[in-house]
Parts: structure tokens; C-alpha cells; sequence
């Protein structure tokens, strides 16, 4: 099965492809079987390896560059995290007509996290919180750098986008949310160690707790406004007010959350409607959650 295209320019990814870079540099492997993991990701392709492993293939050369970050930190970062998060077993080269970088990681057992009530949302907005907190505390010295541009420099594409999509969102109240988000403070705090891609997708749960936290491309150091998304991007008004509370978030970084979230989901929805309708309806959602909150 060739892994869904979802970009421009995007590497066919397939099971075949997988078991020849496997035989050709980790025969050790080569006979597991190979199973492709249905996912809202973007970044990258999954395929299961047996029980105990997966391999994860960027779908673009843009991206190409994140496993390299995750095979430096992600065992830096490990030992001082209490969730679960990936771990590299084995860094692939190009080959067999792949033309990046691929790697093999550590299988987590869990399930995307959802909205439909099997977890309780308030727990889990203080479980993530407590793993924010904990990467903040991280040591920052020789972390990349995962600057983001100043939401006025956001404001043209962010209007275009919402722009084409009149009769799908609200464009008015969402046109006067970012408004309102424009003038949110400026960041010029130190850094601090970041996710940079709190989404559903990427949180993992477990016998009803929330497990793991995956997908560390764009870890680094930065605001630390970029790990309040999931306040919209994941919870609810309930799971929002304990996510809030537990990280301490002040009002400047609030709004600089909230225009981010608001920003990314308008970008996903024109990006993706028939090629990952699933990650759309999770940007939907996060609209209607950021308007919900500026009405209250």
C-alpha cells in the first residue's frame, strides 16, 4: 500500500520501499512484517515493524532535516520527561530510489488521543502540562533554535486563508478573532524547550491516561507560547481551564497561544480537504474551540 500523497513533490512510500531499505541495511530485520500505520500525520510516513519497532520515512525534502534533530535530542531529552516519547533504535540512508534520511524507532503502544469522552479530559490537560513543565525545565544550552515569525508577519497569509474559505468557517467572527490576536505582546522572554506540535496525532493514550507524546521534528527552544496550542488544539473549555491553570500561562502568552492555533488550523483547512480530511476536521474543531473561548 503507497502512503497517501498529501504534498506537492511528495517521495512514493510504500511496504516495498520499506522492506528494501531494510534488507539492504539492517538484514536483522528484514524478514519482520511490515504494516503501514494509518495516521493524520503529514511529515511523515509510519510503517509497524514487527511488534516492538517502526520506521519512520519523511514524505518531503523539507522535512527531511527532523529526524536528524530527534535522533540528537530525543535521548537527551528522554530521562527527564515522565511520559513516554519516541525512541531511535537505528538511523537509515538514502537508498533503493528513497532519496532522505530515514529512521527506526522504539514501538509505543497507544491510541491517537480523541474527544469522545473514553478519557478524562481535566487529567489529561494536567498530565500534558506536567510534560510541558518538565521540558521547559530542560537545560537550553546548544538547543536548535525553533523560532517562530511574529504573528504581523502571520497576518497576510492567515487573511488569504481565510479568504477561500468563506461558506466553510464563520469568516466574520474569525476575521475579528484575529484581529484580537494581532495584538497580543510581543515574546521576549528567554527560551525555552518546546514541542512545537502538541496536536491529537501526536499525543498517544493509554488504559484511559494519557501515554506518550510523539512526532519531534520541530522540538527546540523558543516561546514557550508555541506548547499553550493544545489549550484549542486538543482540549475542550474544561480540559482548556486545567491546561491553564497547571502551566500558570499569563495573559500575554495566552494570546500568543490562541493566535497561533487559531493561524495553524486556518492554514490545515484549505491545505488538506481531500487529502487528510481526518487532520481538517481536527483544524475545524480548533477554530470553533478558539472562537468559543474569545466569546467568553
Amino acid at each position: 500500500m503507497t502512503a497517501p500523497r498529501m504534498h506537492e513533490n511528495e517521495v512514493d512510500i510504500d511496504e516495498h520501499l520499506v522492506g528494501r531499505l531494510l534488507d539492504a541495511q539492517f538484514p536483522e530485520w528484514a524478514e519482520l512484517p511490515v504494516a503501514a500505520v494509518p495516521s493524520a500525520g503529514t511529515v511523515n510516513a509510519i510503517y509497524r515493524l514487527g511488534e516492538e519497532l517502526c520506521v519512520r520515512l519523511p514524505r518531503v525534502r523539507g522535512w527531511s532535516g527532523h529526524l536528524q534533530r530527534e535522533l540528537e535530542w530525543l535521548p537527551r531529552l528522554a530521562p527527564r520527561l515522565s511520559l513516554d516519547i519516541p525512541e531511535p533504535v537505528a538511523a537509515g540512508d538514502p537508498g533503493c530510489g528513497y532519496p532522505f534520511p530515514w529512521a527506526v524507532y522504539r514501538w509505543i503502544d497507544g491510541t491517537p488521543f480523541t474527544t469522545d469522552g473514553s478519557i478524562d479530559e481535566r487529567r489529561a490537560a494536567r498530565d500534558l502540562a506536567g510534560f510541558v513543565a518538565e521540558l521547559r525545565r530542560v537545560d537550553p544550552s546548544g538547543a536548535p533554535s525553533t523560532g517562530r515569525r511574529p504573528l504581523a508577519e502571520l497576518d497576510e497569509v492567515t487573511r488569504a486563508a481565510v479568504d477561500t474559505l468563506r461558506g466553510i468557517v464563520d469568516t466574520e467572527r474569525v476575521t475579528a478573532a484575529w484581529d484580537v490576536a494581532l495584538t497580543a505582546p510581543t515574546w521576549d522572554g528567554p527560551p525555552v524547550w518546546r514541542h512545537c506540535d502538541l496536536l491529537p496525532p501526536n499525543l498517544l493514550v493509554a488504559d484511559g491516561r494519557l501515554r506518550a507524546v510523539i512526532d519531534f521534528g520541530g522540538v527546540g527552544i523558543g516561546d514557550p507560547a508555541h506548547d499553550v496550542i493544545a489549550a484549542w488544539s486538543v482540549f475542550g473549555a474544561e480540559g482548556r481551564s486545567a491546561y491553564r491553570d497547571a502551566l500558570d500561562v499569563d495573559g500575554g502568552t495566552w494570546a500568543r497561544a490562541r493566535a497561533v492555533a487559531l493561524h495553524q488550523a486556518l492554514l490545515i483547512i484549505p491545505y488538506y480537504p481531500e487529502t487528510n480530511p481526518a487532520f481538517v476536521d481536527m483544524a475545524m474543531r480548533t477554530v470553533e474551540q478558539v472562537l468559543a473561548d474569545c466569546d467568553r
